[in-house]
């Protein structure tokens, strides 16, 4: 039972990490008038945008922002569009191993 667990954690956590990639390599970057000048958005992800004092600050930021917007979505059962064929499927119907 653990195994079967530990290994649906392990298959969520590799989907999310490589839509965060594949998401990241969509963003497109601008200068702004700011405090924080870089900014970052994924066109893909409505309302997913980040900024920083820095590029990588503002890409660290991104990174953040896109995982949130996935939990989020994920715990409102809401659709998280693809990007280049890449998804997060919901794992349903796992056994947690967990009787009553």
């Amino acid at each position: 039972m653990i195994t079967g667990i530990l290994t649906g954690i392990v298959l969520v956590n590799s989907m999310i990490i490589q839509y965060i990639e594949t998401a990241l390599a969509h963003a497109r970057y601008d200068m702004i008038d700011d405090e924080e000048p870089f900014y970052g958005e994924v066109p893909e992800l409505p309302g997913v945008w980040a900024t920083g004092k820095t590029l990588e600050e503002c890409r660290r930021n991104l990174v953040e922002v896109i995982d949130g917007w996935i939990i989020v979505r994920l715990r409102r059962g809401l659709p998280i569009s693809p990007i280049d064929n890449c998804t997060i499927e919901e794992l349903t119907g796992m056994d947690s191993g967990v009787r009553a």
